[in-house]
């Protein structure tokens, strides 16, 4: 991350998350990554240090964040997510 105060602007935050959402949507199956992190998270927590509430709290977190975001994407095909992020970031 950058140094506070610095200059930045919108347009290029807009684009490196466009870039950061293109790039990630588009490495195998993106839609499915809840189900994977959930997997993932619930064999974790059946070993010793997955008991831990500071780490049980960010291992849910991840898993709304992903859901979210595939969620918000679900609607639309992987051309039409490709085709926008294009489009946001030649702007």
């Amino acid at each position: 991350m950058k140094i506070e105060n610095k200059t930045t602007t919108d347009q290029k935050v807009m684009e490196s998350v466009s870039q950061f959402l293109s790039d990630i949507c588009f490495e195998g199956e993106f839609k499915n990554h809840p189900e994977y992190l959930t997997e993932i998270f619930e064999y974790i927590l059946e070993t010793e240090i997955g008991n831990n509430l500071d780490l049980r709290t960010k291992m849910l977190s991840c898993i709304k964040m992903s859901m979210k975001l595939a969620k918000t994407l679900e609607p639309f095909s992987d051309n039409e997510i490709k085709d926008a992020f294009s489009v946001i970031r030649n702007a």
